[in-house]
């Protein structure tokens, strides 16, 4: 597949965006959290989810952790390195720790959680500790791109329950703040070397032997 320019690259984001927005509606219809994750590749939708913690009565139920589990049986392999998260809201601590391991490459999300966020409260997504103390298992921290239309996904949910979402507003729980987009994965830097040797390395051995499900 052709890969996309910048400018088709935001029209691809807005619209998988707008579709994460309406399965996180759907799930608070249907008595669930309102949220929703998506999980692309090569510029087409891999999987898509909801939360289920409600109606599986499991904490670890949550939208984006489902994504990335069906789409590792999808693909056949525990790695995600080419795939892109979405998520309508700052994925929590859980949920940025299971990123970080199945290496997505591009997280991207609108609204931020300052109470149980996995970058701004506990900064998981961004910490490039892991790869460097443990490169054979994590890849560099993902591209994050985050208050990716947070207006207009805080406007929705208000508008799907003004009384649930006004509380969440209240307490600060979700908030949409600045788009702002940070690529640690820096082209040319001198340690992508030895990157793309522990990449070809987690390929070849460790995900071959310990980890392809």
């Amino acid at each position: 597949m052709q890969k996309l320019d910048n400018n088709s690259e935001t029209l691809f984001d807005r619209e998988i965006m707008r579709r994460c927005l309406t399965l996180a509606v759907e799930s608070g219809k249907d008595s669930e959290y309102p949220f929703g994750a998506i999980i692309t590749r090569a510029g087409e939708i891999v999987i898509e989810s909801t939360s289920r913690v409600a109606h599986e009565h499991d904490v670890t139920r949550h939208a984006e952790l489902i994504a990335i589990s069906k789409a590792q049986k999808l693909l056949g392999s525990t790695s995600l390195a080419e795939c892109n998260l979405y998520s309508t809201s700052e994925p929590c601590a859980l949920c940025a720790y299971a990123i970080r391991e199945s290496r997505i490459g591009r997280v991207i999300y609108a609204l931020q959680a300052p109470l149980t966020g996995g970058r701004s409260k506990w900064n998981i997504l961004s910490d490039a500790s892991l790869s460097e103390s443990l490169p054979e298992v994590f890849d560099p921290p993902p591209e994050i791109v985050t208050g990716f239309m947070a207006e207009e996904v805080d406007r929705a949910l208000f508008d799907w329950d003004r009384l649930v979402w006004g509380t969440i507003r209240r307490r600060g729980l979700f908030v949409p703040t600045p788009f702002e987009s940070v690529n640690q994965r820096i082209p040319g830097h001198p340690k992508n070397l030895l990157r793309t040797y522990f990449r070809l390395l987690r390929r070849m051995v460790f995900d071959r032997f310990g980890r392809t499900v």
